[in-house]
């Protein structure tokens, strides 16, 4: 047997027409007024921890960039005096370069100097040791030669004269 069902259009009423079914919607809005009720707190919370921390992270990244920015500016103002500061490097070593060599020349003219004046002193000295030398050899050379003459030239009367004649100034002895 079959049974069908017949409605009337009466019956069905607006809240009740099939495809609008209005307790679905009104289920829904309970559902999601449930929802909001116990999740609005959480979520409020957890929505504003995560503005702050897009936001702490906006500023982060914000001074980030201001201090790249100096860092850039800084970078570029180097290079601009870099010219200006190779040419006074440039000149300060000249500069330097020339005292250096002034004060090279200064040292070694100084230098040369002393070992002149103690080249000069070196051969006065070894000129008054060889004159000395060559006094007392010449000194030695005549007392020889004198004493030679001498023994040539005494008799032996004059020797034993003069052998009393010291023997007296030395012991005021016999005459």
């Amino acid at each position: 047997m079959s049974f069908i069902l017949i409605i009337s259009d009466e019956s069905i009423k607006w809240w009740n027409y099939p495809g609008l079914e209005l307790w679905k919607f009104l289920n829904l809005f309970l559902f999601l007024g449930v929802l909001v009720y116990f999740l609005r707190r959480p979520m409020s919370d957890a929505f504003r921890g995560r503005r702050d921390a897009i936001r702490r992270d906006l500023m982060r990244a914000q001074q980030e960039r201001d201090a790249a920015i100096k860092k850039l500016q800084d970078v570029e103002a180097k290079l601009e005096r870099l010219d200006v500061e190779i040419v006074a490097i440039k000149e300060r070593a000249a500069k330097e370069a020339a005292d250096e060599r002034e004060r090279v020349a200064r040292t070694t003219e100084a230098d040369v100097r002393k070992l002149s004046e103690q080249a000069q002193r070196e051969i006065e000295s070894a000129g008054k040791a060889a004159r000395q030398e060559l006094r007392r050899y010449a000194a030695e050379q005549s007392i020889g030669i004198a004493g030679e003459m001498i023994r040539n030239e005494i008799r032996p009367e004059d020797d034993a004269r003069l052998i009393k004649a010291s023997m007296a100034e030395l012991g005021g002895g016999a005459k």
